[in-house]
This record gives C-alpha cells, sequence and structure tokens, in this order.
C-alpha cells in the first residue's frame, strides 16, 4: 500500500468509501453522506493544519483514509486532535487502518500536539482493537449519546499520548514546518521537529 497526503482530487474516492458507512451503519452519526464536492471541502479545510492521508493501491484505487481535525475549538485545546479512520469495504483486515495510523500519529507527534482522542460507535470491536493497537486507551463512555438507525448507542472515547506535557508547550507547527515525505516513509519514528 503507498500512503501519501490526501488531495481534492482524491475527494471522489473517499466520498464512496465513506457513503455506505453513513447509509447502513452506526459507525458515523452523521445522516446524509456528503458528496465528492462536500469531502473536497472538508480535505482542503484540514489541510494544511492537519494530517489527512489516504492509502492508495498500485493501480491509485482508494483502500482508505485518516485524518485528524480539532478536538475542540476553544485555544486552550489546540494540543489536542481528533482522529478517525475509514477503510473500503474489500480491503478491510488487511492492515490498511493500522498503517495510515502509523503515518498519522508520527506526524501528529512531529508538529507538536500533544494527545490524539478518537470516538467510537459501540458496538465495533474492530475499531476498538485497531485504536488500542495504536496504543490508544480507553478514557470514557458516553451512554446513549447517539441515536440512529432506529436506537440509542453508546461511544467510548480513546486517547493516545503524542508527546509530554510540558510547560509551557509550544505551538503545534504546520503540516509545512515538518519533513511529511519523511514521515511517509519511516512513520515509526516519533520525532518532536522533523524538518
Amino acid at each position: 500500500m503507498n500512503v501519501r497526503l490526501a488531495s481534492v482530487t482524491d475527494a471522489e474516492g473517499v466520498a464512496a468509501i465513506y457513503a455506505p458507512v453513513v447509509r447502513e451503519t452506526i459507525v458515523s452519526f452523521e445522516e446524509r453522506a456528503p458528496d465528492a464536492a462536500e469531502m473536497a471541502e472538508r480535505i482542503a479545510r484540514c489541510l494544511p493544519r492537519y494530517p489527512w492521508l489516504v492509502g492508495t493501491d498500485d493501480a491509485g484505487g482508494l483502500l482508505g483514509y485518516v485524518y485528524a481535525g480539532p478536538n475542540r475549538e476553544r485555544a486552550g485545546y489546540r494540543w489536542s486532535v481528533d482522529v478517525t479512520a475509514y477503510v473500503a469495504a474489500e480491503a478491510r483486515g488487511r492492515g490498511v487502518a493500522k498503517r495510515l495510523y502509523a503515518s498519522l500519529l508520527a506526524m501528529l507527534t512531529a508538529q507538536l500536539y500533544r494527545r490524539a482522542y478518537a470516538g467510537i460507535t459501540l458496538p465495533n470491536d474492530a475499531s476498538v482493537a485497531l485504536h488500542r493497537s495504536a496504543g490508544f486507551v480507553p478514557i470514557a463512555t458516553y451512554r446513549n449519546v447517539g441515536y440512529k438507525i432506529g436506537a440509542w448507542h453508546d461511544v467510548v472515547y480513546l486517547e493516545r499520548e503524542l508527546g509530554p506535557a510540558v510547560v509551557p508547550p509550544p505551538e503545534p507547527l504546520p503540516l509545512a514546518a515538518i519533513d511529511v515525505e519523511r514521515l511517509l516513509r519511516e512513520p515509526g519514528e516519533r520525532t518532536e521537529n522533523a524538518r
């Protein structure tokens, strides 16, 4: 699998992966699947502040994607991010999300973020296992927090430390300030500033 930064030209493939998740599952609490134009806007908004990565096969077909975004809007939360991953149905169980998360987490660490959070609608054993394998630990369960497909659902929140909570903390860096290409090649490295 090839891993690279997403671009707005990936929006159609990203929308195709996400649409059945929205329409057919409780994994996402969105009720209307965004089209390619809306996905292009989401990718453009995310970059250049936060990574949005895609995994492709050798022919360029999208296998999955991951991205980060703000955990909360207030300034004091700027060292924390929310992360998410989606994999095409035919590519699940092949380590796609694990490889994408390795690159995403390496970039977030290099950008000087301190904590990553993920929310998972329950039940979803595969996603919980993926996040645990990536170093996330459960921190809270919100009971009956979301309603979809005729029922209320719990969401478990998991956390992963990306770096120490130093005082005062250095400001998070934009993607342009880190060596993205090296981190895509060597996602296991945990550097403070990769450029």
